[in-house]
């Protein structure tokens, strides 16, 4: 038996906002919402890749990312897409020239990479 990633879940303080840049980077075409037991609202993206759930938390992110997502441009090159995401509210925190990625961080502060287009 195997187990399958359903969602990758992402804690923020403004899940409406924070659903609406990744909507906007990745193109996403469907959000939904509900509410859990206690009456949080979740705001969920599905399209073509996997779903993104994100859940509101009081708690402050404090550390860098264990997790974090890696893009490539699927048209244009990877300055232009780091200036896109750039212009949507991202942040670049790391551009080392040995390296291939881009580290950005989300309105929120959650660290991400732009790596050139792939082939």
């Amino acid at each position: 038996m195997n187990s399958r990633i359903l969602a990758v879940a992402v804690d923020c303080h403004d899940a409406e906002a924070l659903a609406a840049f990744w909507r906007a980077a990745l193109g996403y075409p469907d959000t939904k919402r509900w509410r859990d037991a206690k009456g949080v609202e979740y705001v969920q993206l599905e399209g073509d890749g996997p779903m993104l759930l994100f859940q509101p938390v009081d708690d402050e992110k404090v550390v860098k990312n264990r997790l974090h997502l890696d893009l490539a441009p699927t048209d244009g090159s990877q300055a232009e897409e780091v200036d896109r995401l750039v212009g949507l509210g991202a942040k670049v925190v790391a551009d080392e020239p040995e390296f291939p990625w881009i580290v950005l961080t989300d309105p929120e502060g959650n660290e991400f990479c732009v790596l050139p287009p792939r082939g």
